[in-house]
């Protein structure tokens, strides 16, 4: 029996890369999946659901179960109708995934306002709309008198926590916000039974491959661990997953064989004044 037996998960851009990956390991482990995926282009452009399918066929050939999902994340109803089709194919819904996401990158002096609408609309919004939608249902079973154990693991990046990449402001501003959205919303719904953490993943994906430069330093090694394959990231995804697991609020990078716990700003220089701050007192602490 899988460590995920019983348990009803909804995955997002869940047709290639990273979120397939999580897809098949959770299906493997005995979760019945809703597969989310719009097959569009590293930008958003495009529809095809033929990933998603794909998906899902690859998972019913191994003896799991799975629905394929084309409603769009970006979208209040599109995330409103991923929750209902998880809890009218499979009566429940314990696991959220939050993985879809696309690429505008440009500078932020030649960036569209197109640019930031489509990358915060599909990151953001998206991690925020079916974690709305979900929690809705979650909170309402709570106070009907049904126990809850749910989980919620969003995808954040090292663009936007440890890493500072020119060319991202959007994609940035949009991971950085689905980690402080992680927090808060780990507290607010704790109490109906739903944890809620995140991971920022380091692997071998359309997006990242997109990076100017970085093939060569994500080339596939002849011989020893792969250090980008994004199997290696879905394990720690399905540890969160698990009924019994008591992780809420935390963030974990997650690469080939490492996983590292992050933490947000903290302070790293004080300055205290027992009177009203002067322009020449903040000065002299000379902060270069």
């Amino acid at each position: 029996m899988g460590t995920l037996e019983g348990r009803v998960a909804v995955i997002t851009g869940a047709g290639r890369g990273i979120g397939r990956e999580h897809a098949l390991l959770v299906a493997r482990e005995g979760a019945k999946v809703v597969v989310n995926d719009l097959g569009v282009a590293n930008d958003g452009a495009g529809f095809d659901t033929s990933p998603a399918e794909q998906v899902v066929a690859e998972i019913r050939a191994a003896g799991g179960t799975a629905v394929a999902n084309a409603d769009n994340v970006a979208t209040w109803d599109g995330a409103k109708r991923i929750v209902e089709q998880a809890v009218t194919e499979f009566g429940d819904l314990n696991v959220v995934v939050n993985n879809a996401g696309i690429l505008r990158d440009a500078f932020i002096a030649s960036m569209t306002e197109q640019q930031w609408d489509d990358v915060i609309a599909v990151h953001l919004k998206g991690h925020a709309g079916l974690l709305h939608h979900a929690a809705a249902y979650w909170k309402a079973r709570s106070k009907g008198g049904h126990p809850v154990n749910a989980s919620v693991i969003n995808t954040a990046s090292a663009s936007g926590s440890t890493q500072v990449l020119p060319g991202q402001t959007n994609y940035a501003a949009a991971k950085a916000g689905i980690l402080a959205m992680t927090q808060v919303a780990a507290a607010e719904l704790e109490r109906y039974g739903v944890r809620v953490n995140a991971i920022t993943p380091g692997a071998r994906t359309r997006l990242t491959l997109a990076t100017p430069g970085i093939q060569d330093l994500m080339a596939k090694p002849e011989t020893g661990l792969d250090v980008w394959d994004p199997a290696n990231i879905s394990p720690m995804v399905a540890y969160l997953a698990q009924a019994d697991c008591d992780i809420n609020g935390r963030v974990f990078a997650v690469q080939g064989g490492q996983i590292d716990e992050l933490t947000g700003w903290n302070a790293i220089r004080s300055i205290k004044s027992d009177k009203a701050w002067t322009i020449k007192d903040i000065s002299a602490a000379n902060w270069n």
